[in-house]
């Protein structure tokens, strides 16, 4: 038995230095020298303040301003950045016949009419569900062209032009194959701000 107890023991501390130390030190690594802006949160920052992070969805709520995405842990987009307010990530695990669903769904709906009623279009389904890990920082290019009339008349600008950034900020499929089209609304709102 101590014959075996050795080996065992010496290829116990090995797999733990390799898997618990060597290798996690080899990705880091990897990944700041290949891929740094990633590594580190995809942060957005401007003059030395924290703005957020282009992976995470951020709460906007002013008419001015394109809404993400809803989160199923407090009806809005996730805000690491907000220490009162941390909503965490979570999916609602609400199903199609779900009564709590649906009515949320309606309260969405009334929420988005209300905010500009002479808007009548469909509501693209983004913007009254949630995102499965309530961090979801795009909306689909229907959801942001659904939001161009209150947006651009907040601003006091022209839809065209509004428009125009909305497409600036649309990213394609990943590998031209995976995903849908979508709308960063963190950097799509930034870009709006700047407009003097």
């Amino acid at each position: 038995m101590l014959i075996q107890l050795k080996p065992a023991l010496m290829l116990f501390v090995l797999l733990s230095l390799v898997t618990g130390m060597f290798y996690p030190l080899a990705v880091t690594a990897i990944a700041q020298v290949v891929f740094p802006e990633q590594a580190n949160g995809s942060l957005i920052e401007e003059n030395d303040k924290l703005l957020g992070s282009a992976l995470i969805g951020q709460e906007f709520d002013g008419p001015q301003y394109f809404w993400s995405r809803p989160s199923a842990t407090a009806g809005y987009g996730y805000n690491a950045f907000d220490p009162t307010a941390l909503t965490g990530s979570s999916g609602s695990n609400l199903g199609p016949l779900s009564q709590s669903l649906v009515d949320s769904v309606r309260e969405r709906v009334a929420a988005l009419r209300a905010s500009d009623p002479a808007l009548q279009d469909s509501i693209p389904v983004d913007l009254v569900t949630a995102s499965a890990s309530g961090l979801d920082p795009h909306i689909s290019i229907a959801a942001a062209y659904y939001q161009i009339p209150r947006v651009a008349q907040a601003r006091g600008l022209s839809e065209s032009q509004v428009r125009t950034h909305v497409d600036q900020f649309t990213t394609g499929r990943q590998f031209d194959v995976l995903g849908e089209p979508a709308v960063n609304v963190l950097l799509l709102n930034l870009a709006l701000d700047e407009i003097k």
